[in-house]
């Protein structure tokens, strides 16, 4: 990916899950969806995210990824993570459809 990618809200992107010390070789690649803006993940190199999962449980607060985009499964909007982006090999896969991101985050209020 670019080094001049900046994660936005309703991006799924892929990105190590594993530890952050570059000396560790064993790094999870995970699907995550971007929910923290823009100008946040910017300034502080860090974004919050909700991870994609490949299975449905019948989950109340998981949002099913439409079948014809480019990322498949299930986000789970309340297991939200705050993760540093610029250390994680960040790659963008695609944009979510407006009414799923709008569905997670109504999720996610119901939250707080």
């Amino acid at each position: 990916m670019s080094t001049d990618y900046i994660p936005s809200r309703g991006d799924i992107v892929r990105l190590d899950t594993g530890t952050e010390n570059p000396l560790q070789q064993d790094r999870l690649k995970r699907n995550m969806l971007v929910v923290s803006p823009k100008a946040y993940n910017e300034k502080t190199g860090f974004a919050l995210f909700c991870p994609v999962k490949n299975k449905s449980k019948g989950y109340p607060f998981e949002v099913t990824i439409p079948e014809d985009s480019k990322a498949k499964g299930f986000i789970l909007s309340d297991q939200v993570k705050s993760l540093n982006w610029k250390n994680r090999n960040t790659e963008f896969i695609c944009r979510l459809q407006e009414e799923k991101l709008n569905d997670v985050i109504a999720k996610l209020r119901t939250l707080t």
